[in-house]
């Protein structure tokens, strides 16, 4: 979700959906020769200005023990992101090397990478593949790069390792103050104040009752970080989930269209629960897309990002583009969608003394959206690899609409609520 950035990751299924894939041999260990039916598997799953490649590496009927893979692209691709593999790029040059959980393949066996990127004009599928500097079945041995200036993509744990375990609860801050939550349509009156059933004690809680029709005001400012477009915020008085009015956020597609609604009051203390309800008209897409934001004052006052990627939600930090969960296959499948035509509860708790993190919708915890800086796989093994000592200061609140290329909807918000306990659907 990177502002004026074209990012997007292809849904896991896309993999398989009949794209071409180059398979050529590869070595052994370093120096060793190649083995019979030993394979680097590229398979390819292109869009306009992006692309995700799966990388398979077979041994054939030797083990390896430790790999690294080279190639170089054609045109002007740039990898952005990658998993399973400590990724670098120098000119057109790409090294992947294994981790630590994945160096050692047996015999007639497997494992994968992926990486992400983008390009423009063709993306044609490398050819030159070598493994430990050894040419693959008969290809040209790609000539070795100069020195790696780019810094390495951090990567997540193998997409072909046994189920995530599932983690217990993130226990640094209760999680259940205010009361048993469930996922229950809210069977209170008709809120016809400002204030929302349920969020006594938040530092922010409003459900626009108190706001005039059309341009936010009062608590409430529309914001154009970056640059701005057609992508409208008002106070609409036609959908609403309780009293009669809503924020509506017009969602237009494109990399200037970027439209918040910010709150006035800031956000204190280090530990922030928050819980809004959203209802919107078309399901996130493949790209990245964001919704909310909250400023980081320790990570350069970039964003801490949710929103959509691979029809799934997830967090995104601005700062290094790191996302909860992996866009893994493994790691998108962790996630959940957000239904459109509903309104939708949507919790989340970010504890800035210690990195962790929680996320609920309609009451139900997403293990995939959970952070405890322990490395899952899949999980958030590139959230806590790239930033261990990630310690969020976040300043501001603001609900809205950015996509970066593609992706355009129309979103209503309501109930909303942040405060240092949780609040509750």
């Amino acid at each position: 979700m990177r502002s004026r950035r074209a990012r997007a990751v292809a849904a896991a299924a896309a993999l398989a959906s009949g794209l071409a894939a180059t398979a050529v041999a590869l070595v052994m260990a370093p120096g060793a020769s190649a083995a019979t039916g030993c394979q680097v598997t590229y398979t390819p799953n292109s869009w306009p200005g992006g692309f995700t490649a799966n990388v398979r590496v077979s041994g054939g009927d030797q083990a390896l023990n430790g790999w690294t893979v080279t190639w170089t692209y054609a045109g002007d691709q740039r990898v952005t992101n990658a998993w399973n593999a400590t990724v670098t790029q120098s000119g057109t040059a790409v090294t992947a090397k294994n981790m630590s959980y994945n160096g050692t393949v047996a015999a007639n066996g497997s494992t994968e990478f992926g990486v992400q990127g983008t390009y423009s004009g063709t993306n044609a599928t490398p050819t030159d593949f070598a493994v430990n500097g050894v040419a693959c079945n008969g290809t040209t041995t790609p000539t070795t790069a100069g020195p790696v200036t780019s810094a390495p993509v951090t990567t997540q744990g193998p997409v072909t390792s046994a189920p995530v375990t599932t983690r217990g609860p993130v226990t640094s801050a209760p999680v259940t103050t205010g009361g048993p939550v469930t996922s229950a349509p809210v069977t209170s009156a008709p809120v016809t104040t400002g204030t929302p059933v349920g969020c006594s004690g938040a530092s922010i809680c409003d459900g626009f009752e108190n706001l005039a029709a059309g341009t936010p005001s009062g608590a409430w400012s529309v914001q154009n970080p970056n640059c701005s477009g057609s992508g409208t915020a008002a106070i609409d008085t036609t959908t609403a989930r309780s009293g009669s009015k809503s924020l509506k956020v017009s969602g237009v597609a494109g990399y200037c269209n970027h439209v918040f609604v910010q709150s006035s009051t800031p956000l204190t203390g280090n530990v922030w629960y928050a819980r809004f309800y959203v209802r919107h008209t078309t399901a996130l897409p493949t790209s990245h897309v964001t919704f909310l934001a909250m400023r980081d004052t320790a990570d350069g006052n970039r964003d801490l990002r949710m929103g959509g990627q691979n029809g799934k939600l997830q967090w995104n930090r601005e700062s290094d583009d790191a996302t909860l969960p992996a866009q893994s296959p493994a790691g998108v499948a962790q996630s959940v969608d957000l239904p459109t035509n509903t309104w939708t509860c949507v919790e989340f708790m970010v504890n800035g003394g210690n990195g962790q993190m929680q996320t609920w919708v309609n009451g139900a915890d997403v293990p995939g959206l959970r952070e405890d800086m322990v490395p899952t796989q899949d999980i958030d093994g590139q959230w806590v690899s790239s930033r261990p000592g990630w310690r969020p200061a976040l300043s501001n609140f603001r609900i809205g609409w950015e996509s970066y290329g593609e992706g355009a909807d129309t979103l209503w918000y309501d109930d909303v609520a942040v405060g240092s306990s949780r609040i509750g659907c």
